[in-house]
């Protein structure tokens, strides 16, 4: 996994990214998140670590847009469980199930991966079937009208009979005379 990223928290609530030297905002830090980056957000006076604090920021902003991950029954049960002796136990079966989840994803989005190249090989190969049946076609109709292709029409030609020669010919038109 990718190393801490070290997140200052100013008094004028700025978040200072020293990696980059740069403000940045929750939104900045949610696309770091979401892209695979840990980060450790920490106080600039007293040097408290206040990373929990700006995740759970994070995750309200986000809470309010579209379709919201924790429903409200899902919050209430969680709040429900602070102080509870079962609390450590739902924060292990969340943490687990969240990384079965995402092994999972990774999963699928593998196979996804392999599925969708898969089907290309089969096309590809009629594809190059196509191309050389036509490439055949085309060759053999070029020869049929090419001077080399009348090589062995003239060999059949040859073993045909002459009436055979004859019929092949069309018939020649009368004269206008008449025999008697």
């Amino acid at each position: 996994m990718a190393e801490e990223r070290l997140i200052r928290k100013y008094a004028n609530r700025r978040l200072y990214d020293a990696h980059d030297s740069r403000h940045v905002t929750l939104d900045d830090l949610r696309k770091l998140i979401a892209g695979g980056q840990r980060i450790k957000v920490v106080d600039d006076k007293s040097g408290e670590d206040i990373t929990r604090s700006i995740l759970l920021q994070i995750i309200a902003s986000q809470e309010q847009f579209g379709t919201p991950v924790l429903s409200t029954q899902l919050l209430e049960a969680i709040i429900r469980f602070y102080g509870n002796p079962i609390q450590q136990l739902l924060t292990t079966y969340l943490e687990q199930s969240i990384g079965t989840l995402l092994r999972q994803q990774r999963v699928m989005q593998a196979e996804m991966a392999k599925a969708l190249e898969t089907p290309m090989a089969p096309i590809a190969e009629m594809a190059r079937q196509n191309m050389e049946m036509w490439a055949k076609m085309q060759a053999s109709m070029l020869s049929a009208f090419s001077p080399q292709g009348a090589g062995p029409d003239k060999n059949e030609r040859a073993e045909k009979p002459e009436k055979a020669e004859k019929a092949d010919k069309p018939p020649r038109p009368e004269s206008g005379r008449r025999r008697s």
